[in-house]
Protein backbone atom coordinates (compact mmCIF):
# COMPACT_ATOMS: atom_id res chain seq x y z
CA UNK A 1 0.00 0.00 0.00
CA UNK A 2 2.69 2.24 0.57
CA UNK A 3 6.10 3.58 -1.14
CA UNK A 4 7.60 4.81 2.34
CA UNK A 5 6.66 5.80 5.57
CA UNK A 6 7.93 8.88 7.49
CA UNK A 7 8.06 9.27 10.85
CA UNK A 8 8.15 11.97 13.09
CA UNK A 9 11.13 11.90 16.08
CA UNK A 10 8.14 12.82 18.74
CA UNK A 11 6.18 9.79 17.75
CA UNK A 12 8.97 7.38 17.05
CA UNK A 13 8.69 5.37 20.41
CA UNK A 14 5.00 5.32 20.35
CA UNK A 15 3.69 1.57 20.42
CA UNK A 16 1.33 2.42 17.05
CA UNK A 17 4.76 3.27 15.01
CA UNK A 18 6.23 -0.35 16.35
CA UNK A 19 2.97 -1.94 14.90
CA UNK A 20 2.95 -0.41 11.53
CA UNK A 21 6.63 -1.00 11.05
CA UNK A 22 5.85 -4.44 11.86
CA UNK A 23 3.05 -4.52 9.36
CA UNK A 24 4.83 -2.84 6.94
CA UNK A 25 8.35 -4.62 7.63
CA UNK A 26 9.61 -4.45 3.72
CA UNK A 27 8.71 -0.53 3.23
CA UNK A 28 11.14 2.02 3.51
CA UNK A 29 11.15 4.33 6.71
CA UNK A 30 12.48 7.83 6.96
CA UNK A 31 12.82 9.29 10.99
CA UNK A 32 11.67 13.29 9.90
CA UNK A 33 11.43 16.39 13.05
CA UNK A 34 8.17 17.42 11.39
CA UNK A 35 5.53 16.55 9.16
CA UNK A 36 5.03 20.00 7.56
CA UNK A 37 8.48 19.96 6.53
CA UNK A 38 7.68 17.09 3.86
CA UNK A 39 3.68 17.12 3.56
CA UNK A 40 2.78 19.15 1.00
CA UNK A 41 5.82 21.35 0.36
CA UNK A 42 5.72 20.26 -3.15
CA UNK A 43 2.63 19.98 -4.64
CA UNK A 44 1.45 16.11 -5.70
CA UNK A 45 -1.29 15.39 -8.28
CA UNK A 46 -4.17 14.14 -6.54
CA UNK A 47 -4.32 10.85 -8.85
CA UNK A 48 -0.88 9.76 -8.42
CA UNK A 49 -2.29 8.17 -5.47
CA UNK A 50 -3.11 4.98 -7.37
CA UNK A 51 0.61 4.45 -8.20
CA UNK A 52 2.43 5.70 -5.05
CA UNK A 53 0.73 6.55 -1.60
CA UNK A 54 3.26 7.34 1.69
CA UNK A 55 2.46 7.29 4.83
CA UNK A 56 3.15 9.98 7.58
CA UNK A 57 3.15 9.60 11.15
CA UNK A 58 3.19 12.11 13.48
CA UNK A 59 1.54 14.39 16.27
CA UNK A 60 -1.43 16.97 14.67
CA UNK A 61 -0.61 20.72 15.67
CA UNK A 62 -2.50 23.65 16.22
CA UNK A 63 -6.42 23.25 16.44
CA UNK A 64 -7.44 19.74 17.32
CA UNK A 65 -11.42 20.43 17.63
CA UNK A 66 -13.15 22.38 15.71
CA UNK A 67 -16.91 23.48 15.37
CA UNK A 68 -18.97 22.15 12.33
CA UNK A 69 -20.48 24.28 9.57
CA UNK A 70 -23.79 25.09 10.44
CA UNK A 71 -26.16 22.12 9.40
CA UNK A 72 -23.34 19.45 9.57
CA UNK A 73 -25.68 17.55 12.08
CA UNK A 74 -28.50 17.23 13.80
CA UNK A 75 -30.04 20.83 14.89
CA UNK A 76 -30.15 21.69 18.15
CA UNK A 77 -26.98 20.63 19.12
CA UNK A 78 -23.32 22.02 19.05
CA UNK A 79 -21.38 19.97 16.87
CA UNK A 80 -17.62 19.60 16.41
CA UNK A 81 -15.05 17.39 14.46
CA UNK A 82 -11.26 16.75 15.44
CA UNK A 83 -8.24 15.67 13.38
CA UNK A 84 -6.60 12.81 13.39
CA UNK A 85 -5.97 11.78 9.68
CA UNK A 86 -5.49 13.54 6.83
CA UNK A 87 -6.48 12.00 3.08
CA UNK A 88 -7.94 8.90 2.52
CA UNK A 89 -7.42 5.56 0.46
CA UNK A 90 -10.31 5.90 -1.71
CA UNK A 91 -10.29 7.56 -4.65
CA UNK A 92 -14.33 9.50 -4.78
CA UNK A 93 -14.82 11.13 -8.11
CA UNK A 94 -16.50 13.94 -5.85
CA UNK A 95 -13.97 13.98 -3.11
CA UNK A 96 -13.48 17.57 -1.93
CA UNK A 97 -9.75 16.00 -0.87
CA UNK A 98 -8.64 16.56 -3.95
CA UNK A 99 -8.90 20.38 -3.76
CA UNK A 100 -7.94 20.79 0.11
CA UNK A 101 -4.41 19.21 0.18
CA UNK A 102 -0.79 19.96 -1.66
CA UNK A 103 -0.81 15.94 -1.35
CA UNK A 104 -2.90 12.75 -1.46
CA UNK A 105 -0.30 10.90 0.90
CA UNK A 106 -1.95 9.73 3.72
CA UNK A 107 -1.07 11.24 7.44
CA UNK A 108 -2.17 9.33 10.98
CA UNK A 109 -1.96 11.60 14.05
CA UNK A 110 -1.09 9.65 17.09
CA UNK A 111 -1.09 12.09 19.89
CA UNK A 112 -4.77 11.17 20.58
CA UNK A 113 -4.16 12.56 24.24
CA UNK A 114 -3.65 15.77 23.09
CA UNK A 115 -6.83 15.07 21.03
CA UNK A 116 -8.71 14.18 24.74
CA UNK A 117 -7.61 17.14 26.36
CA UNK A 118 -9.09 19.69 23.73
CA UNK A 119 -13.10 17.17 23.02
CA UNK A 120 -13.08 17.67 27.45
CA UNK A 121 -12.35 21.09 27.16
CA UNK A 122 -15.09 21.51 24.57
CA UNK A 123 -17.46 19.24 26.62
CA UNK A 124 -16.95 21.72 29.51
CA UNK A 125 -17.95 24.66 27.81
CA UNK A 126 -21.40 22.94 26.57
CA UNK A 127 -22.32 21.87 30.33
CA UNK A 128 -25.76 19.99 30.46
CA UNK A 129 -25.56 20.28 26.68
CA UNK A 130 -25.34 17.06 24.11
CA UNK A 131 -22.15 17.84 22.35
CA UNK A 132 -21.38 16.28 19.72
CA UNK A 133 -18.00 15.29 18.05
CA UNK A 134 -17.35 13.89 14.26
CA UNK A 135 -14.84 12.17 13.14
CA UNK A 136 -13.91 11.70 9.42
CA UNK A 137 -13.68 15.56 8.19
CA UNK A 138 -10.74 14.83 6.56
CA UNK A 139 -10.21 11.33 6.57
CA UNK A 140 -12.30 7.86 6.84
CA UNK A 141 -12.99 6.92 10.04
CA UNK A 142 -12.87 3.06 9.80
CA UNK A 143 -10.45 2.46 7.12
CA UNK A 144 -7.40 1.86 8.38
CA UNK A 145 -8.46 1.56 11.86
CA UNK A 146 -6.20 -1.67 12.43
CA UNK A 147 -3.24 0.78 11.57
CA UNK A 148 -3.90 3.63 13.71
CA UNK A 149 -5.18 1.49 16.48
CA UNK A 150 -7.31 4.41 18.52
CA UNK A 151 -10.60 2.89 18.51
CA UNK A 152 -10.29 1.63 22.15
CA UNK A 153 -9.13 4.74 23.46
CA UNK A 154 -11.96 6.81 22.05
CA UNK A 155 -14.26 4.28 23.34
CA UNK A 156 -12.31 4.63 26.76
CA UNK A 157 -12.72 8.68 26.48
CA UNK A 158 -17.21 8.84 25.23
CA UNK A 159 -17.69 6.05 27.89
CA UNK A 160 -16.53 8.73 30.93
CA UNK A 161 -18.71 11.40 28.87
CA UNK A 162 -22.06 9.48 28.35
CA UNK A 163 -23.74 12.68 27.57
CA UNK A 164 -21.41 13.53 24.60
CA UNK A 165 -21.94 11.69 21.50
CA UNK A 166 -19.13 10.55 18.89
CA UNK A 167 -20.09 9.95 15.03
CA UNK A 168 -17.26 7.61 13.33
CA UNK A 169 -18.07 8.57 9.82
CA UNK A 170 -16.85 6.10 6.32
CA UNK A 171 -17.65 4.48 3.32
CA UNK A 172 -15.47 1.25 5.17
CA UNK A 173 -16.59 -2.44 5.54
CA UNK A 174 -13.29 -2.54 8.18
CA UNK A 175 -15.13 -3.68 11.25
CA UNK A 176 -12.54 -5.55 13.09
CA UNK A 177 -11.56 -3.57 15.48
CA UNK A 178 -14.51 -2.39 15.56
CA UNK A 179 -16.87 -5.39 16.93
CA UNK A 180 -14.13 -5.60 19.51
CA UNK A 181 -15.49 -2.88 21.68
CA UNK A 182 -18.78 -3.08 23.71
CA UNK A 183 -21.54 -1.25 21.74
CA UNK A 184 -22.05 2.59 23.60
CA UNK A 185 -24.44 3.91 22.69
CA UNK A 186 -23.00 7.62 22.42
CA UNK A 187 -20.98 6.11 19.88
CA UNK A 188 -22.45 5.87 16.40
CA UNK A 189 -21.01 4.62 13.25
CA UNK A 190 -22.60 6.17 10.41
CA UNK A 191 -22.09 4.79 7.10
CA UNK A 192 -22.55 7.06 3.46
CA UNK A 193 -24.40 5.17 0.92
CA UNK A 194 -25.13 5.30 -2.74
CA UNK A 195 -26.83 2.62 -5.13
CA UNK A 196 -24.43 0.09 -5.90
CA UNK A 197 -24.47 1.45 -9.47
CA UNK A 198 -23.50 4.79 -8.40
CA UNK A 199 -20.71 3.54 -5.96
CA UNK A 200 -19.33 1.53 -9.12
CA UNK A 201 -19.35 5.00 -11.35
CA UNK A 202 -18.31 7.26 -8.66
CA UNK A 203 -16.98 6.16 -5.56
CA UNK A 204 -13.67 3.93 -6.73
CA UNK A 205 -11.77 1.81 -4.66
CA UNK A 206 -14.69 1.58 -2.24
CA UNK A 207 -16.11 -1.44 -0.36
CA UNK A 208 -19.60 -2.42 -2.85
CA UNK A 209 -22.92 -1.75 -1.04
CA UNK A 210 -23.37 -5.05 -0.42
CA UNK A 211 -20.04 -5.48 1.46
CA UNK A 212 -20.97 -1.58 3.49
CA UNK A 213 -24.67 -3.57 4.26
CA UNK A 214 -23.23 -6.79 5.37
CA UNK A 215 -20.73 -4.91 8.03
CA UNK A 216 -23.86 -2.56 9.23
CA UNK A 217 -25.87 -5.63 9.93
CA UNK A 218 -23.26 -7.34 12.08
CA UNK A 219 -22.85 -4.34 13.88
CA UNK A 220 -26.54 -3.66 14.48
CA UNK A 221 -26.86 -7.22 15.69
CA UNK A 222 -24.04 -7.01 18.42
CA UNK A 223 -25.49 -3.63 19.56
CA UNK A 224 -23.25 -0.47 18.06
CA UNK A 225 -25.69 1.85 17.12
CA UNK A 226 -25.40 2.80 13.38
CA UNK A 227 -26.44 5.45 11.02
CA UNK A 228 -26.61 6.37 7.71
CA UNK A 229 -25.70 9.29 5.22
CA UNK A 230 -27.12 9.32 1.46
CA UNK A 231 -24.85 11.85 0.42
CA UNK A 232 -23.81 12.68 -2.00
CA UNK A 233 -27.13 12.02 -4.06
CA UNK A 234 -26.83 12.60 -7.61
CA UNK A 235 -29.28 12.68 -10.18
CA UNK A 236 -29.06 10.57 -12.78
CA UNK A 237 -32.00 8.74 -15.01
CA UNK A 238 -33.92 6.40 -13.04
CA UNK A 239 -32.74 7.84 -10.06
CA UNK A 240 -36.05 7.02 -8.09
CA UNK A 241 -35.44 3.20 -9.46
CA UNK A 242 -32.34 3.06 -7.73
CA UNK A 243 -32.98 4.56 -4.66
CA UNK A 244 -35.98 2.25 -4.23
CA UNK A 245 -33.85 -0.22 -4.66
CA UNK A 246 -31.28 0.90 -2.22
CA UNK A 247 -34.11 1.12 0.60
CA UNK A 248 -35.67 -1.92 -0.43
CA UNK A 249 -31.89 -3.49 0.40
CA UNK A 250 -31.63 -1.48 3.50
CA UNK A 251 -34.99 -2.98 4.87
CA UNK A 252 -33.02 -6.62 3.54
CA UNK A 253 -30.15 -6.12 6.02
CA UNK A 254 -31.17 -3.94 8.71
CA UNK A 255 -33.59 -2.93 11.79
CA UNK A 256 -34.60 0.50 10.50
CA UNK A 257 -36.34 1.25 13.25
CA UNK A 258 -32.72 0.84 15.09
CA UNK A 259 -31.48 3.20 13.16
CA UNK A 260 -30.14 6.43 15.18
CA UNK A 261 -30.57 8.85 11.93
CA UNK A 262 -30.74 9.45 8.16
CA UNK A 263 -29.07 12.45 6.64
CA UNK A 264 -29.86 13.36 2.83
CA UNK A 265 -27.56 15.80 1.15
CA UNK A 266 -27.20 16.31 -2.89
CA UNK A 267 -23.86 16.28 -4.32
CA UNK A 268 -22.09 19.70 -3.35
CA UNK A 269 -18.42 21.16 -4.20
CA UNK A 270 -16.03 24.44 -3.63
CA UNK A 271 -15.02 26.08 -6.92
CA UNK A 272 -11.85 24.76 -6.09
CA UNK A 273 -12.77 21.37 -6.33
CA UNK A 274 -15.07 21.20 -8.75
CA UNK A 275 -12.02 22.71 -11.07
CA UNK A 276 -10.12 19.46 -9.85
CA UNK A 277 -13.06 17.23 -10.51
CA UNK A 278 -12.91 18.14 -14.40
CA UNK A 279 -9.35 18.11 -14.19
CA UNK A 280 -8.57 14.77 -12.61
CA UNK A 281 -11.91 13.17 -14.21
CA UNK A 282 -12.81 14.59 -17.43
CA UNK A 283 -15.26 11.99 -18.80
CA UNK A 284 -16.75 11.66 -15.36
CA UNK A 285 -21.22 11.33 -15.19
CA UNK A 286 -20.92 14.29 -12.59
CA UNK A 287 -19.97 16.75 -15.12
CA UNK A 288 -23.30 16.43 -17.14
CA UNK A 289 -25.45 17.89 -14.70
CA UNK A 290 -26.06 21.52 -14.23
CA UNK A 291 -24.43 23.35 -11.39
CA UNK A 292 -24.72 26.61 -9.67
CA UNK A 293 -23.11 28.58 -7.00
CA UNK A 294 -25.19 28.51 -3.93
CA UNK A 295 -26.02 30.65 -1.04
CA UNK A 296 -22.77 29.43 1.25
CA UNK A 297 -20.32 29.44 -2.24
CA UNK A 298 -20.32 25.97 -3.05
CA UNK A 299 -21.28 24.61 -6.52
CA UNK A 300 -24.13 22.53 -6.52
CA UNK A 301 -27.64 21.64 -8.36
CA UNK A 302 -29.90 25.00 -8.72
CA UNK A 303 -32.11 25.19 -5.08
CA UNK A 304 -35.51 24.57 -6.64
CA UNK A 305 -34.17 21.35 -8.07
CA UNK A 306 -32.23 19.85 -5.18
CA UNK A 307 -34.95 20.44 -2.55
CA UNK A 308 -37.35 18.46 -5.50
CA UNK A 309 -34.15 15.40 -5.47
CA UNK A 310 -33.92 15.36 -1.84
CA UNK A 311 -38.01 15.41 -1.49
CA UNK A 312 -38.16 12.79 -3.66
CA UNK A 313 -35.81 10.33 -1.84
CA UNK A 314 -37.28 11.35 1.23
CA UNK A 315 -40.54 10.30 0.56
CA UNK A 316 -38.41 6.92 -0.75
CA UNK A 317 -37.38 6.47 2.86
CA UNK A 318 -40.48 7.32 4.86
CA UNK A 319 -42.31 4.71 3.08
CA UNK A 320 -39.48 2.12 2.95
CA UNK A 321 -40.46 2.29 7.36
CA UNK A 322 -38.27 5.75 8.30
CA UNK A 323 -39.64 8.08 10.63
CA UNK A 324 -40.00 11.55 9.89
CA UNK A 325 -37.92 12.36 13.04
CA UNK A 326 -35.02 10.05 12.33
CA UNK A 327 -34.52 12.22 8.55
CA UNK A 328 -32.30 15.41 8.19
CA UNK A 329 -30.78 17.55 5.20
CA UNK A 330 -27.50 17.99 5.66
CA UNK A 331 -25.86 21.19 4.40
CA UNK A 332 -29.21 23.15 3.36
Amino acid sequence: MFSRIFVEKSVANFPQVAVIKERFSKVPVTEIDAIEDIFGRVKKPYLQKRENLQLFLGKKKGTLVKEAPEAYGLAGEPHYYFIHAYNCIYECEYCYLQGYFQSPDIVLFLNHDDIAKEIETTIARHENKTVWFHAGEFSDSLALTHLSGELPFYFDLFKRYPKAKLELRTKSANIKDLIKMDPLKNIITSFSLSPEKRIKATDLKTPSLKHRLIAMKKLQELGHPIAIHLDPIIHEDQFLETYEELFSELKTYLDLNQIAYVSMGVVRFTSKVFHQVKKNYPKSELLAAEFHSSFDGKVRYPRPFRLWLLGKIKDLGLKAGLRDEQIYLCME
